[in-house]
């Protein structure tokens, strides 16, 4: 059984364990999500351990996907906090336990936070992505628009540069 829910300050506390083990997994995969090797459980842990204060202030959503009990996603939605930007909202850390690819959670979670965003009064949605990657294409193929590429943005979790595509999806509120 899939289920997908918000955590509470509090809850998010007592899953920091299982989202380290889900980063650590998709480092070690080969995704780039801001982290090289060697990168490992600790490290995770303490990465959403510093985010508690974002998430108990409301300036940072994560939910959960969890299949039969275990985590096996997540994904995150930064709302912006200037003044002339609060129609928008960005995109963050979306992952899947490589066990768990190919069920549609990405697309699922994605589908989620776009929600939460709309319901929130956002219209416009951002993230970025490795080019070429998996999740480029859960973007290409979920509505999103492709705005640029920048060559060599970032490494990878090897250390290999690699080009970055930046995406953008404008919200329309039902009637």
């Amino acid at each position: 059984m899939r289920t997908i829910a918000r955590l509470s300050a509090g809850e998010f506390e007592h899953c920091v364990k299982e989202l380290a083990e889900l980063l650590a997994d998709a480092v070690d995969d080969g995704a780039s999500l801001g982290f090289v090797e060697p990168f490992g459980h600790e490290a995770a842990a303490a990465w959403w351990r510093a985010q508690a204060p974002a998430v108990a202030a409301g300036s940072q959503f994560v939910w959960v996907c969890r299949l039969d009990g275990v985590l096996a996603g997540t994904v995150s939605l930064i709302p912006a906090a200037k003044a002339n930007a609060r129609h928008r909202a960005e995109i963050v850390k979306l992952m899947v336990h490589r066990d768990a690819r190919g069920q549609g959670l990405s697309r699922a979670l994605l589908a989620t936070a776009e929600q939460a965003a709309l319901d929130s009064g956002a219209t416009l949605l951002l993230l970025d992505t490795e080019t070429g990657s998996t999740a480029e294409h859960v973007y290409l193929s979920g509505g999103w628009t492709r705005y640029g590429i920048v060559p060599d943005y970032a490494a990878s979790p090897d250390g290999t540069l690699r080009d970055c595509s930046f995406f953008y999806k404008r919200l329309i509120p039902s009637s």
